[in-house]
């Protein structure tokens, strides 16, 4: 991956999280992250 792939991909989620933020009041990012500390705690389960 070089640099400006990097830089576009990090750019891609910046705004897709702030859109998040204007459209539904960081709805979906809180749901996502509820999901990824549940992803974690099953996958810490299984270690």
């Amino acid at each position: 991956m070089t640099n400006s792939v990097a830089i576009g991909l990090a750019t891609l989620i910046l705004l897709g999280v702030l859109a998040d933020g204007v459209a539904n009041d960081w709805q979906a990012s809180v749901f996502l992250a509820k999901k990824t500390v549940d992803l974690i705690d099953w996958v810490e389960f299984w270690r």
